[in-house]
């Protein structure tokens, strides 16, 4: 044999007996695991984590292709999750998930033009909801605005259908998240005739004396609250320590957690919040994370979150992903899909309750379906209130819907003003991925 053809076979066998380049789905995670807010994105973080390792385990991934998970700790800091994503652009990140309002508004222009989809589930900019300006930004299956006029609709229900004279609190942390919602409470409070009092709380919000000597002075009929971390728990102490009715002070689902009611003992006793979905371990899909995650030593935390307020949020935000991954690979009849592709997935989900059921999931969400002009969902949620005595959470209402009407007026206004503020020109995109 000549040295040419020599070589010939030697490179078709090396060639043969190379191990094939691994294919992966990438899902990166923007967490936060230290600082004030530690507590609440670390429950939220081990619950997406702990899906996707479930994905792997059981049943090798999504469509027969491994997830690939990487972090980036953002402390909550804008900059550092713009550092964050700037550090994972380039790998093909199938969706972000900021867990921040803050971050989202910076990153919404990035993405787009990065062409990367971003899911803000139940926080960020609502007015990303129409999907003709806001393409690659996703917020199913509600907003803040449909959380304050759920909250409405709820105090509506409680008072015989009529707000009129009432006096209501906003207490808010004083960010981009907690002024969300002003815009929806004050046309609100136009129509029904409450009297709405924002006060602010500067981040972290672990003096809370002022704003709360100023609730006693106002003496308001409910007190509602857009808090995070450590704000929540000591807000509730202290309404606590001035004896405010529990059963009249509401959160937002961002300040309905355990982390929140705890610390206050039995002071919390029939506290109120909304809930986007189920809590509890009672659900098939947990005998699975057992088996296949936590028994197997892959847990990400140290599995005591598990079936708790924001371990559940960030695994029904993680099987949001997952099913919108699904849907791309249906869509592109491909397995190993791009973050355009996986855009496609999200502009097209369907949630039912029977899909809801077959994953293990029966009643926890709302069912919904994702257009082009509502990347938002139904924004239905519940309310829950806290049993200090068994310490758990327990579902007080069926879903509540919020006036849609109202939000998605606000929703245009806001989005059409944005779109004109940056030269974009509204349109549904065509299946971007190929």
């Amino acid at each position: 044999m000549n040295m040419t053809r020599m070589a010939a076979v030697l490179a078709v066998t090396m060639t043969a007996a190379a191990p094939a380049v691994a294919q992966s789905l990438h899902f990166p995670m923007l967490n936060y695991r230290t600082g004030p807010f530690g507590p609440n994105g670390m429950a939220f973080a081990d619950g997406y984590q702990d899906y996707l390792t479930l994905i792997n385990e059981r049943d090798g991934g999504i469509g027969g292709v491994p997830i690939r998970m990487t972090e980036c700790e953002t402390a909550y800091n804008t900059e550092r999750g713009v550092e964050c994503y700037q550090g994972i652009r380039g790998d093909s990140p199938l969706v972000i998930q900021p867990l921040s309002t803050g971050i989202t508004y910076q990153l919404i222009p990035r993405t787009m033009e990065d062409q990367v989809p971003m899911h803000t589930m139940g926080y960020g900019r609502t007015s990303a909801v129409n999907g003709e300006v806001f393409n690659w930004t996703f917020n199913y299956p509600g907003t803040y605005w449909d959380g304050a006029s759920v909250i409405i609709n709820y105090l509506l229900e409680e008072n015989d259908g009529s707000l009129e004279g009432k006096k209501i609190v906003l207490l808010y942390h004083n960010s981009a998240y907690g002024r969300e919602p002003i815009p929806t409470l004050t046309r609100l409070a136009e129509h029904h005739g409450y009297e709405l009092i924002t006060i602010g709380v500067d981040s972290p919000g672990q003096e809370q004396g002022n704003q709360w000597l100023q609730i006693r002075r106002e003496r308001p009929d409910y007190v509602t609250m857009w808090g995070w971390g450590v704000m929540n728990a000591v807000a509730i102490q202290e309404a606590a320590n001035i004896r405010f009715p529990m059963e009249n002070f509401i959160g937002v689902w961002w300040s309905g957690s355990e982390q929140d009611v705890r610390p206050a003992g039995a002071g919390a006793h029939g506290y109120k919040s909304l809930a986007m979905h189920g809590t509890g371990r009672d659900y098939p899909i947990y005998d699975d994370i057992q088996e296949y995650v936590i028994d197997r030593g892959l847990a990400a935390g140290t599995g005591d979150e598990v079936g708790t307020v924001l371990y559940s949020r960030g695994m029904y935000a993680s099987m949001l992903a997952v099913e919108a991954a699904k849907k791309a690979q249906e869509i592109h009849g491909v397995e190993e899909i791009t973050p355009a592709m996986m855009r496609d997935g999200m502009a097209n989900l369907v949630i039912t309750e029977e899909l809801m059921e077959e994953l293990g999931l029966p009643g926890f969400g709302p069912a919904f379906e994702v257009t082009c002009q509502n990347h938002g969902g139904t924004g239905e949620a519940m309310i829950q209130q806290w049993d200090a005595e068994s310490g758990t959470w327990s579902l007080i209402t069926d879903w509540i819907a919020p006036n849609r009407d109202l939000i998605m007026e606000m929703v245009m206004e806001d989005s059409l003003a944005y779109a004109a503020e940056n030269n974009i020109e509204p349109q549904c995109l065509e299946r971007s991925g190929g």
